[in-house]
């Protein structure tokens, strides 16, 4: 205002007023200082007893040391006099040791001159022993000659399978069709097998049956009932006058196609039995089963030659190394065995699957194997190596059965999912990749079987649909 004009002020302020004014001011700085010294003094305060209550606590934790440390020496003490006193007994016993010591080397000295008397003795057992086994087999051999004349004769060693000597066809399975598909049975189709001349089909199902068929018109022939119980295995004759089946009523029987009748059954499986396969000369049928064993059976004098005995859950499937006097079975306990039916002895285990193997099967010229099992996993086995060559995974659902064409580089496998898949484990074939090449769909359920033409011009499979299919 007096910038302004409107008011005239020439009065001065008196130096008290100012003066007091600033005794104001020191008051009120001094109060907060005196405020800020109080905080401070409690904190030390508070600082001050917390050190007390640790300096109380180390001195009654150093008393309890000090009481600790004189037990222990007292202790120390105590052990010195116990020691000393166990000098003399350490001396004592040290004495006994060595005599047991030098008593241990003479019994060790009399064992050994006893071990090699024993040993000779053994020896001399063993020989007379073997003597008399040799005496003994010669004479259950002359018995058993006596007992059973009838008898077949193993087939020796040396024959030349011819297939190893001719080429094969590579079938292009992949491009397979289905032509025609017929329905015989009221029930799942489970094993398929062709005749080894005509082109005349045979199948087994779970409806009791099993049925002939001429391809490729799909007219029925001949109808087998007999059985108590599902078929789940068929195989001809290799002359093609009979035709073999295995069945869930503990039973394999084979039917005489000429007189349309059983002409042999042999019930000496105590289960179920899973498939059955004729040798390549005819005398001799296999036979595996839900008992654990497989079967040699003797078609001239109509009895069981031998049991196949190793495996320790279901035997699945059981078939022939061609022109061999070798078998493969495969079972539950998700291993592959390879059997000489003359000595019934297991030659050699191929493991590698993880889950039971459902099926197994030999390529024409003996050379490979494979086998399939619940997880969908097919593996090929070299049979002459003994050794995998190759893994496929089909899965996940599980492969029922396998097959190989005519050259055993084509594995065509039966599928739970109703598809039929076809694997390449040709290694360096210019024309295909090794792997899965290709899936063949016709099926409206699971594939039970298939069955590869031994020229490789057609494939056959059975159904959980009840019918079989033809492809080509």
């Amino acid at each position: 205002m007096q910038q302004k004009g409107e008011v005239n002020v020439n009065t001065k302020v008196p130096d008290a007023y100012l003066q007091n004014q600033d005794l104001e001011d020191n008051i009120i700085t001094l109060k907060n200082d005196l405020k800020n010294q109080k905080e401070l003094c409690d904190k030390m305060t508070e600082s001050w007893d917390k050190l007390k209550k640790e300096r109380d606590h180390h001195k009654m934790h150093h008393s309890r040391v000090q009481q600790e440390k004189q037990k222990l020496i007292k202790d120390i003490e105590r052990l010195k006099k116990l020691i000393e006193k166990y000098d003399p007994t350490i001396a004592e016993l040290r004495k006994k040791y060595e005599t047991a010591m030098k008593d241990k080397m003479l019994v060790k000295l009399d064992r050994d001159k006893l071990a090699a008397r024993t040993k000779a003795l053994e020896i001399q057992i063993r020989d007379l022993e073997e003597t008399k086994s040799d005496a003994k087999d010669s004479k259950t051999k002359s018995n058993e000659k006596k007992r059973f004349p009838m008898d077949s004769k193993f087939p020796t060693e040396d024959r030349v399978n011819p297939h190893q000597s001719t080429p094969l066809p590579v079938c292009k399975a992949n491009e397979f069709s289905l032509s025609e598909s017929f329905e015989g049975h009221t029930m799942a189709v489970t094993s398929i097998s062709v005749h080894p001349k005509k082109f005349i089909a045979a199948t087994a199902s779970d409806d009791t049956t099993f049925k002939l068929w001429s391809m490729p018109s799909g007219k029925q022939i001949m109808t087998g009932e007999g059985h108590k119980d599902w078929i789940a295995g068929i195989d001809f004759h290799p002359r093609g006058t009979h035709v073999a089946t295995a069945s869930g009523d503990g039973t394999v029987k084979v039917w005489d196609i000429v007189n349309a009748s059983c002409a042999i059954t042999f019930s000496d499986h105590t289960q179920s039995v899973w498939s059955c396969a004729f040798h390549d000369l005819g005398d001799f049928l296999v036979s595996s089963s839900l008992d654990h064993t497989a079967k040699i059976w003797d078609l001239n004098s109509m009895r069981c030659r031998s049991t196949l005995r190793g495996h320790s859950d279901s035997v699945n499937q059981v078939v022939f190394q061609p022109y061999t006097n070798h078998v493969l079975t495969c079972s539950g306990d998700k291993l592959v065995s390879l059997w000489d039916i003359r000595t019934s002895f297991n030659e050699h285990t191929f493991s590698g699957h993880m889950s039971a193997v459902n099926g197994v099967a030999v390529s024409l010229n003996g050379d490979v194997a494979a086998s399939c099992d619940s997880d969908g996993t097919i593996i090929v086995w070299d049979l002459r190596m003994m050794t995998k060559k190759c893994v496929f995974e089909a899965g996940p659902s599980p492969v029922n059965k396998v097959t190989f064409d005519p050259s055993g580089t084509i594995v065509v496998a039966a599928c739970d999912d109703s598809g039929i898949k076809v694997f390449s484990c040709a290694k360096g074939d210019d024309q295909m990749e090794e792997g899965e090449i290709g899936i063949l769909k016709g099926h409206k359920e699971a594939v039970q079987c298939v069955y590869f033409d031994p020229q490789g011009k057609y494939l056959l499979s059975g159904g959980a649909d009840s019918a079989f299919g033809f492809w080509q």
